[in-house]
């Protein structure tokens, strides 16, 4: 179920997005990475773990950074952040513990991640002057 939720859930943030006009920005999908990498680190807060939360913000951090590096030069940077955090999210369990972490976060996470990626992939593919200026 929550990987259904995940990928619907990013068709319809992409088809909002759309209809909106938030998808013109180059902003838009540089910042949803930076926000679910974030969740992980509310997560560790949630949890009550010190560890869990120093982690988590060095893995958030790499991710910003990503976006930031896609943001100024290459959204196709951050479509690939994107499906690297939905991997991410399926093997992170595997050496990283969250206490805080829902425990049907990663399968979610992974198929939103994945979504948000192809949808941002579409849209560079539509307009590829658009998503590929640099500010």
């Amino acid at each position: 179920m929550a990987m259904i939720v995940g990928a619907v859930l990013s068709l319809g943030v992409a088809l909002m997005a759309k209809w909106v006009g938030f998808d013109r920005s180059r902003a838009f999908y540089p910042t949803i990475l930076m926000v679910i990498a974030s969740y992980y680190v509310l997560f560790a807060v949630m949890g009550g773990s010190p560890r869990s939360v120093v982690l988590e913000s060095m893995v958030m951090a790499v991710f910003a950074i990503a976006a930031i590096a896609g943001f100024k030069s290459s959204a196709w940077i951050v479509v690939g952040r994107l499906v690297g955090h939905g991997v991410f999210d399926a093997v992170r369990g595997h050496f990283m513990a969250n206490p805080g972490a829902p425990s049907w976060w990663p399968p979610f996470c992974l198929t939103y991640d994945l979504g948000a990626a192809a949808c941002l992939a579409w849209v560079i593919r539509r307009h590829p002057y658009e998503a590929e200026r640099t500010p």
